[in-house]
């Protein structure tokens, strides 16, 4: 039964709109999902219809904050420190010693290109500190995500213990102090991390972040249609500064995306190498 009367018609414009700018793809099977995430904002907007909560989105000149509301409601944040933690463990191994080389006391710049609220681009920091990286070289690490809610969290820099099922102890009592129910992560980390607020489909807002030498883009994909996929990925290409390294979910192939990227094994996991 279709949310408020809604005609199937209206649903399928929001839902292409949805994609054509946020690049979340929610297929017919998935119809009813979406409609559900953003019937509390028709609701509160006062409509009864998602056809006017599409006119709102796609012709008022002032729908920007309508539109974080959106993404706060699709978005997944679903993470949690060390997750798929041989990625970083290659980066800090492996990558670091050889960009450290080549790039001769220049910047080093790190993107975790969808953080939610905080995780990677801590875990990466973490990991960077643990071999003292920040004293051997110039060390960038930029973090975004397209949720403005998330990336409030991110900013707090406090977590439940959900977010360490997978991080040792010794680090959990070494890097974060407890509050309350809480732990916050240590403003020494915390501080090595510039949080942005960016929609990876809106590539003047991505640009300025793409140029640099290692991308995490991990568990976005999945949620992209294949077209959107390509236009992220191309925006990296162009922009990311050699020898550079981009690292998708173990689940995410780019084989059939590009042929910008080359992929490697390093460490015994894989990575997408920018090609020469």
């Amino acid at each position: 039964m279709d949310t408020f009367g809604l005609q199937r018609g209206a649903e399928i414009l929001l839902r292409d709109l949805v994609h054509e700018r946020a690049g979340l793809y929610f297929d017919d099977g998935k119809l009813q999902a979406f409609s559900d995430k953003l019937a509390p904002l028709v609701i509160e907007r006062g409509f009864d219809s998602f056809l006017d909560y599409y006119y709102l989105l796609k012709f008022d000149t002032e729908s920007a904050t309508e539109w974080d509301r959106v993404s706060n409601a699709l978005s997944v944040q679903e993470t949690y420190f060390w997750r798929e933690f041989d990625q970083i463990e290659a980066l800090a191994r492996s990558v670091m010693p050889f960009l450290a080389a080549e790039r001769k006391g220049q910047p080093i710049r790190i993107w975790s290109a969808a953080c939610a609220t905080g995780e990677e681009p801590l875990s990466i920091a973490m990991r960077l500190n643990e071999d003292g990286w920040f004293e051997r070289a110039r060390i960038e690490i930029a973090a975004s995500d397209m949720s403005g809610l998330a990336l409030e969290r991110a900013r707090a820099g406090t977590y439940r213990d959900r977010s360490f099922r997978a991080l040792p102890t010794h680090l959990k009592e070494k890097y974060f102090e407890a509050e309350g129910k809480e732990w916050r992560i240590k403003k020494t980390i915390h501080e090595k991390v510039a949080w942005h607020k960016v929609n990876l489909l809106a590539v003047s807002e991505a640009q300025h972040l793409a140029v640099a030498s290692v991308i995490f883009c991990r568990n976005v994909f999945i949620y992209f249609s294949a077209d959107s996929i390509k236009k992220v990925v191309d925006s990296f290409a162009e922009k990311m500064v050699l020898p550079a390294f981009l690292f998708t979910g173990t689940s995410e192939s780019l084989l059939r995306v590009t042929d910008d990227f080359e992929l490697e094994e390093i460490d015994g996991c894989f990575v997408y190498v920018k090609r020469r």
